[in-house]
Parts: C-alpha cells; sequence; structure tokens
C-alpha cells in the first residue's frame, strides 16, 4: 500500500533532473564567496524579488533569525502575528539569539493591520523597549496557507516608515502567494527591508533558503549567518537543487492549490470534519474533528491507513499539498479516510 504523505511540502524527494543538476553543478568554497552556482542562485532569487543581493542558507529558521539579529538590538521589541512560525517554530530563537522582546498580535488569518500596528508601538521613555521590529508571514503556515493582502501590507509599510520600524517578511511559501495571486515577486517582496524565502517546501528542493535585502544588509547576515555556524562550503550542490526548483517547479504550484481545494472540499463532506473553507487559498488545508475524536488518535488511525498528517491543535490536522501527490492520490486518501469513518 502507497502511503500518502500530506505532512508537509518539506517531504518531497528530488527528482531524477534534480539529482542530474546536482550531479553535474560547479562547486567552489562558499565561505570564501567562490562558489559559482550559490552566487549563479543569490543572484537570481535577488532579481526575483527586486533585492539588491542575496544569501544562501541553510534554513528557512536561520534565514529569519540571522536577519532579526543583523537588525535589531537587544532588548528591541519585535510586532508578529500569534500563530507565526518565527516565534512557535524557531525554538525560542527571537529571544535566545538577539534578545528580543515580542508582542504576539492576535489575527484572524495572520495579516496584522496597520492601525494595530499603530497602536502597538510603544511610547519613547526611559521605562520601556524600543518597538523597532515588524515581521509577517506570506503565505502563513498556521492560519492554514492564508495569503496576506497586498495594500493591507502596503498600509503597513506606510506606518513602518513613518515610526522608523523595521519591516521583515517571512516568505518561506512567498511562491504560493504569488502563483496564487498573480502578483509578482518583487512587488509582493518591495514593501519589506527584508525577505527570506525557502527553496525545500513547494518547490521541491532537499534543502535551503535565501535572504534577500540591500547588499550593506546582506553583508551582516553573512557575518551572523558565520556565527550561526551556517557557512557551508561546497554547497553548489544543494543551490543547484535551488536553481532548478525556481526554474522548473515554481509554475506548477497551481496544481498543488487545485490538489488542496479538491481535498479540502472533499473532507468536509464528510460528518466527521469541519473545514474552514475560506482559509483554503493555497495548498495547506486545516481539519477540524467534528466528532469526539482526538486529532491524536485520528491521525493514528490514519497512519495505519498509509495517510499521513500533523497535528494542529487537540482537534485540528494540517494537511498540506506538495509535488510528489497528485490528484488521483488525493483522491485515494480521502477514499481510505472515508472507509476508515464509515
Amino acid at each position: 500500500m502507497k502511503t500518502i504523505d500530506l505532512r508537509s511540502d518539506t517531504v518531497t524527494r528530488p527528482s531524477p533532473e534534480m539529482r542530474k543538476a546536482i550531479f553535474e553543478a560547479e562547486v567552489g568554497d562558499d565561505v570564501f564567496g567562490d562558489d559559482p552556482t550559490v552566487i549563479e542562485l543569490e543572484r537570481y532569487v535577488a532579481q526575483l524579488l527586486g533585492k539588491e543581493a542575496a544569501l544562501y542558507v541553510p534554513s528557512g529558521t536561520m534565514g529569519n533569525q540571522i536577519c532579526l539579529k543583523a537588525h535589531s538590538e537587544p532588548g528591541w521589541e519585535l510586532l508578529c502575528d500569534r500563530q507565526c512560525h518565527i516565534v512557535n517554530y524557531e525554538a525560542g530563537g527571537p529571544a535566545v539569539h538577539s534578545s528580543l522582546l515580542v508582542n504576539l498580535i492576535t489575527t484572524k488569518y495572520g495579516m496584522i493591520s496597520a492601525d494595530t500596528v499603530r497602536e502597538s508601538i510603544r511610547p519613547k521613555n526611559v521605562h520601556c523597549p524600543l518597538t523597532r521590529l515588524v515581521a509577517l508571514e506570506n503565505t502563513h503556515n498556521h492560519h492554514g496557507g492564508t495569503i496576506l493582502p497586498q495594500d493591507e501590507i502596503l498600509k503597513v509599510k506606510e506606518v513602518c516608515d513613518e515610526f522608523d520600524l523595521i519591516f521583515h517578511l517571512d516568505g518561506a511559501r512567498i511562491w504560493n502567494a504569488h502563483v496564487a495571486t498573480g502578483i509578482s515577486l518583487d512587488e509582493l517582496a518591495a514593501p519589506f527591508v527584508s525577505v527570506s524565502c525557502c527553496l525545500s517546501k513547494g518547490l521541491g528542493a532537499p534543502i535551503g533558503s535565501v535572504v534577500a535585502s540591500s547588499a550593506e544588509f546582506i553583508e551582516k547576515c553573512r557575518r551572523e549567518r558565520k556565527l550561526f555556524g551556517g557557512g557551508m562550503r561546497q554547497v553548489g550542490i544543494l543551490a543547484a537543487a535551488g536553481l532548478y526548483a525556481l526554474k522548473n517547479n515554481l509554475g506548477r504550484l497551481k496544481e498543488d492549490h487545485n490538489n488542496a481545494r479538491f481535498l479540502a472540499e472533499e473532507l468536509n463532506r464528510l460528518d466527521s470534519f469541519e473545514v474552514p473553507m475560506d482559509r483554503v487559498q493555497t495548498n495547506i488545508i486545516l481539519v477540524d474533528i467534528a466528532t469526539n475524536e482526538t486529532a491524536a488518535s485520528m491521525l493514528g488511525r490514519m497512519k495505519e491507513i498509509g495517510v499521513l498528517g500533523v497535528q494542529f491543535g487537540p482537534k485540528r490536522i494540517r494537511f498540506v499539498t506538495h509535488l510528489d501527490v497528485d490528484r488521483a492520490d488525493c483522491a485515494e486518501a480521502v477514499s481510505r479516510i472515508r472507509s476508515l469513518i464509515a
């Protein structure tokens, strides 16, 4: 029985074509700055995002955290959504690495309004931390792959400019936002001082993220990357996978979005589940259990029939579509789950 792995879009395996690109990659020593494939990847991503420069890093977590570290001083305050990846899934990085105070803001879909940012800025006196950073996540993982409205982002940008706040984007899935909305990548990235984007999620590379910003800021990030232990040597073999993914897998993300919509609609028809369909905007599906069963129990039973997801709360399961799962796999997953709960 084939296992249908819907735990995350990070579970994909390199295709034969990607493996060929890895095998044939020209390499150098990236810490010395002379790996030609890494240089090509960084320039390519910088161009896509409309930034001066970029830096290849091992993970999205490192990308976000070196940006926060390079942007900040100990004791500064960061404003971000209560459910964001930076706070919930990066091992306490803002506090551990940068000594930041985090102001967690409750939102519906991950979008912090401009008015809320304005109201959250601390008064400038000796008793208060300095509110200096704002971070958004687009698309938003915990809210179900929701897309942040570009017009609202631009309003936040205006407040950041007015109060000299640094605006960072966790764009791990910015590619999905681009494909779903048709808004160009450089337009999506333009309001932000820095952007971190992932190559190993929907794009299907085995590892790696890229930070993009001004050339001056990227040099600061390069030092922080070294401090964090992220300097890698002949890493062109991995950068080649990222380049292949960007040039060949970006456009096909629409298939993942369509498969997610199909899966969500089919699961929502089952009495045991409730799917918040307003959140099914890209490749993530949140499924709430409408019976007395817990998510942990349901996932355990699903594993026995070869369908994998992850727990996102006591009664909530997350499924993520990706390039290793096609429409037939999604239909088969629904069929197995339907039989399981019958």
